[in-house]
């Protein structure tokens, strides 16, 4: 792949929703699935880097986090330095668990694990 430097950025409190939540579909309107698939995917399609900026939602549950992030991991066949070389993080200190637990699920995803 060229790098050319494209970066997209994903804020997912305007973007997508203030209350992330859910593995599945089915799980409701703002699950982790829907996120790896209709705003991380097609990000990283069209983009070199993709930086999430977390900040302002209610929080964000285990189960989306590791759909969304690990999910992705674990469909792209990426590593944990893979990841990193793609997706940045963002969240100020009041959010910055939720990079250590995406970070986490990453690592687990690379290994073949899940949940």
């Amino acid at each position: 792949m060229a790098l050319k430097n494209r970066v997209a950025t994903i804020n997912i409190l305007k973007q997508f929703s203030k209350t992330p939540g859910g593995r599945y579909y089915t799980d409701g309107p703002a699950s982790g699935q829907k996120f790896r698939e209709e705003f991380l995917l097609p990000a990283l399609a069209a983009n070199d880097r993709v930086v999430v900026e977390m900040d302002g939602t209610r929080g964000y549950p285990s189960s989306f986090l590791e759909e969304a992030f690990g999910g992705l991991t674990r469909e792209l066949k990426w590593s944990p330095e893979e990841f990193r070389q793609r997706i940045e993080l963002h969240a100020s200190p009041d959010f910055a668990v939720y990079i250590s637990d995406i970070e986490f699920h990453v690592r687990k995803a690379s290994d073949g694990g899940r949940r």
